[in-house]
């Protein structure tokens, strides 16, 4: 099997045997998919494939093959690199590890791919990272079949009331608190949860976006730790403000 010229981006490489690089690749039409770039790192006259083979940078991808790994034999730019710095250089390598960690390989998610492209675009000309990040969590969620409904009281199929306060539950989504609620269970008020529903972050609803969706895709993430947001935290000043990764998803 023969895949031309297929849009995607580098989510994650890795070197293999001596200048072979292992890919994890997201595409337009096939999902993730897992590559092996044979020669990618080996310099040539007209140079290696490893200044292509970037994250946040779009391109053209042709491979090959009826295993699980596939074999790239060819690449191309399909745009301008992206160059993310600092904080939104993070934010790019959590999008790209949760689409890791979350999806399935070989699994089509044209939408969510148009959404990660303008993320990625939004995070180089200076959009909001929050709500950048907040609205990718939101649709990758509805991608795995768990749709969050911010509208939508999950018990009794009412509307949420602004100024009720909710849990959320995994399998019902945001239900009322109970008057008995531990008070170290995570809790948003109505008025937050409706006001994100219409992707506006400011004030507290911005603090309650990033606990919620901490909380939501927690439960599919498991235990382990995001890499990103350990990166970031290793990088970043003690005394500097932060939207970091790990806020952005509330760990």
């Amino acid at each position: 099997m023969r895949i031309s010229l297929q849009p995607g981006y580098v989510l994650h490489s890795r070197p293999y045997k001596d200048t072979s690089s292992l890919l994890e690749v997201f595409t337009a039409e096939h999902g993730r998919v897992s590559l092996v770039g044979k020669g990618a790192r080996r310099r040539s006259r007209g140079g290696s494939q490893v200044a292509l083979l970037q994250p946040f940078t779009p391109l053209l991808l042709t491979f090959s093959g009826r295993a699980e790994l596939k074999t790239l034999t060819q690449v191309e730019a399909a745009g301008t690199a992206t160059n993310l710095r600092g904080e939104r250089l993070y934010s790019g390598l959590y999008l790209n590890e949760l689409l890791v960690r979350l999806l399935h390989r070989n699994d089509p998610h044209p939408t969510l791919f148009a959404r990660y492209a303008r993320a990625v675009e939004g995070l180089q000309h200076g959009d909001d990272i929050e709500v950048t990040l907040r609205g990718f969590e939101l649709q990758l969620l509805d991608e795995l079949g768990y749709r969050l409904d911010l509208t939508t009281d999950g018990s009794r199929g009412e509307e949420l009331q602004q100024d009720i306060w909710y849990h959320y539950d995994p399998e019902l989504g945001l239900i009322p608190c109970p008057a008995s609620a531990k008070p170290d269970r995570p809790a948003y008020q109505g008025a937050d949860l409706l006001q994100i529903g219409r992707g506006d972050l400011a004030g507290s609803a911005r603090l309650t976006a990033r606990r919620l969706m901490r909380q939501a895709l927690a439960v599919h993430l498991g235990d382990a730790p995001l890499r990103s947001r350990e990166l970031f935290r290793a990088q970043q000043a003690p005394s500097s403000p932060s939207h970091e990764p790990s806020q952005a998803s509330d760990t």
